[in-house]
């Protein structure tokens, strides 16, 4: 009987030791089928100060260790611009490196996995071989949200080919004076064009279904990325277009012009939302509460995070980094959720604990951020897939999305000018014609093409950077083989009135720039632009394409060119420049932005009682596609005129083929 007690006792003792077991094991946390709202409460419950602390900090890869991301608990990693594993990095290369990142972060106490993030604002941009659409204010040209949307999914599904599951897109600045030197990165000067070009949202991080509550951040997917508005908020309004610098404006007119897209963003789920570096009526936004606070998470109802820009609180104080201890202070009580340091981690470290520890910031304050922080972790997935796969390599610079860009290239050029009269149009060109010239400073570089924000922060120069097609190339393609194409970048008139070219196309612009270095207070092209075209456009007839972030002055040299053509900053796909030239599709661009006579005018903006643009803000003159001239004229043969069809497709075709 002793015997049989020894072994019941020695049984009980066995179940309750599974059963603790099985209950240390178990964390609600770790459990997808639990509500997102009980895994982050639970996971909450379980960490320590210095956990939390880790995951409101995000790092530059330069600075970022596998040992780093076990430590501290790190919640974020990102690319600052041109910050890759190495040049000319593969797909492979780039998962296999956040891998490690990611790994070391799984390796910590809690094992959390970190987000890394990285700007792709127009394609996956840092990145070797990925397809570049165009620049912002070429996109709100098109007028087409649906396109952005599409173009959206494929950036998407660039950047997942890389391992990357979050991007620092799409900016909704409204820019309101081109002087400023990200103005190519806002859609337009009207608001109403920029919340319409909010779908790129959905693109990158998918439809949200029709139940889900206002402000709740949405991931849909391995091949969505979580986005990330910005920046709020004014970015576009600060005086004569200086970067970073202070908006002046009454709340009326910041609710009716620079917050509306944020309103839309976060109705369709945008994941997170970055401050801008500017001030609004000399507050600094990173410091400002009653926006941040008060009315994004308050008033907006947004349940995302809210990031830092780059080194963004040290910006708080002038000059940067002054008081650290203070822009903590502020920025943490302004809002701010997480901040991308990028580099002091320590220092931010230490003095956010202290800060909390001293009762300055409250624990409160540290929940709400990380909370926020971990529901869009797990909101998209990340708990759940954290390591990326080789899946999806092949969708870095795709055929397919080389051809949406190039779709997006051709919508988004605008026609200024065709022909010297309107009896006597320019464009389509003829593909055959015995020879042309092509010239100016922008038809065969691709970095120009492409803009700041390519490959590195402030762009390139050259055809050796990424893959793509040049205006130059694009142009070889296009024409017939037996046209001879003449390329000189700069020629003198004597060369241009002694070649006898049938017409040429001149491409202009300016240099790539981002950010505080394109800040413009002449608006000029390079030089020397303006000599070319005098050169060319007075010995034969010319179209000149103006390859720029903005409107550039132009007014001097409009009545020497033949046809005039805003090509903004249209990426790697040159055929789209080509497929409007010569006809296979006709022009349909608007102005985003009215394009002024002098940089005296500015600020100017459509509605302003001093307006008179040059060419006002929606203008752009249509063409027809040759096809579909030829489709009419053959419909109206059809109907009874067979020997004016004839005569009319002749005459089509003798255009269209010789000039």
């Amino acid at each position: 009987m002793k015997t049989v007690r020894i072994l019941m006792r020695a049984v009980l003792l066995g179940m309750v030791s599974l059963l603790s077991f099985a209950n240390a094991e178990y964390a609600k946390y770790k459990d997808p089928k639990q509500p997102v709202a009980v895994r982050v409460k639970d996971l909450l419950g379980r960490m320590s100060l210095e956990e939390k602390i880790g995951q409101m900090v995000q790092i530059d890869r330069t600075i970022a260790t596998v040992q780093f991301m076990k430590d501290y608990s790190i919640g974020s990693v990102l690319s600052g611009g041109g910050s890759t594993p190495l040049p000319q990095a593969s797909a492979a290369d780039w998962v296999n490196m956040i891998n490690d990142f990611q790994r070391g972060s799984l390796a910590s106490r809690l094992g959390i996995p970190m987000i890394y993030g990285i700007d792709a604002v127009h394609g996956h941009n840092n990145v070797y071989n990925a397809t570049i659409f165009p620049h912002n204010v070429g996109l709100g040209a098109t007028r087409d949200p649906e396109l952005v949307k599409r173009i959206g999914a494929a950036t998407a599904l660039e950047v997942r080919a890389t391992g990357i599951p979050y991007v620092f897109a799409p900016c909704i600045a409204v820019c309101r004076d081109p002087r400023w030197g990200r103005c190519y990165e806002s859609y337009s000067e009207d608001h109403k064009i920029v919340q319409e070009m909010t779908d790129i949202i959905l693109g990158l991080q998918g439809d949200p279904p029709s139940n889900l509550r206002k402000g709740v951040p949405y991931v849909g997917g391995k091949d969505k990325v979580a986005a990330c508005a910005k920046h709020f908020v004014g970015d576009g309004g600060t005086t004569n277009g200086i970067n970073e610098n202070n908006t002046v404006i009454d709340m009326h007119g910041l609710l009716s012009i620079h917050m509306p897209a944020y309103s839309d963003s976060i109705i369709k789920g945008v994941s997170t939302i970055m401050v801008s570096y500017s001030s609004w009526n000399g507050e600094k936004m990173h410091a400002n509460r009653e926006l941040v606070t008060g009315f994004l998470k308050g008033t907006l109802k947004f349940k995302g995070f809210v990031i830092s820009d780059w080194q963004g609180i040290d910006r708080i104080t002038s000059p940067p980094h002054l008081n650290y201890t203070y822009s903590v202070q502020a920025g943490i009580q302004a809002g701010i959720d997480m901040v991308m340091i990028p580099f002091n981690l320590t220092e931010f470290i230490d003095d956010l604990s202290d800060l909390v520890k001293n009762n300055v910031i409250t624990m409160d304050r540290i929940d709400d951020a990380v909370g926020r922080i971990l529901l869009v972790k797990f909101s998209m997935g990340l708990f759940e897939n954290p390591l990326a796969d080789l899946s999806l390599v092949n969708e870095l610079g795709s055929q397919a999305h080389r051809d949406l860009a190039r779709e997006a290239v051709r919508k988004s050029l605008v026609l200024l000018k065709n022909g010297k009269n309107e009896s006597h149009p320019l464009i389509p060109l003829p593909k055959k014609a015995p020879k042309i010239l092509v010239a100016g400073s922008h038809a065969d570089n691709l970095g120009y093409q492409c803009g700041g924000w390519t490959i590195n922060w402030q762009g390139f120069s050259g055809n050796n950077y990424t893959r793509g097609t040049t205006i130059l190339g694009a142009i070889r393609s296009a024409v017939d083989s037996s046209t001879e194409v003449v390329y000189r970048d700069n020629p003198d008139s004597d060369f241009v009135k002694s070649n006898n070219f049938d017409y040429a196309i001149v491409a202009v612009g300016e240099a790539p720039y981002a950010e505080t270095a394109g800040d413009s207070m002449t608006l000029t092209m390079l030089d020397p632009d303006p000599s070319v075209i005098t050169n060319v456009c007075e010995a034969v007839k010319c179209v000149v394409i103006i390859i720029s972030g903005r409107p550039i002055v132009i007014e001097p040299y409009i009545s020497s060119v033949d046809a005039l053509v805003a090509a903004w900053l249209p990426g790697t796909e040159g055929q789209g420049v080509t497929d409007v030239l010569f006809g296979d599709y006709g022009f349909s661009g608007k102005l985003p932005r009215s394009w002024f006579k002098t940089v005296d005018q500015l600020p100017m903006n459509v509605g302003d009682p001093h307006y008179d643009p040059l060419f006002p803000f929606d203008f752009g003159l249509k063409t027809e596609s040759v096809p579909s001239i030829v489709a009419r004229s053959t419909s109206a043969g059809v109907d009874g005129k067979p020997f004016v069809f004839l005569v009319m497709i002749s005459l089509i075709f003798a255009l269209y083929f010789t000039g």
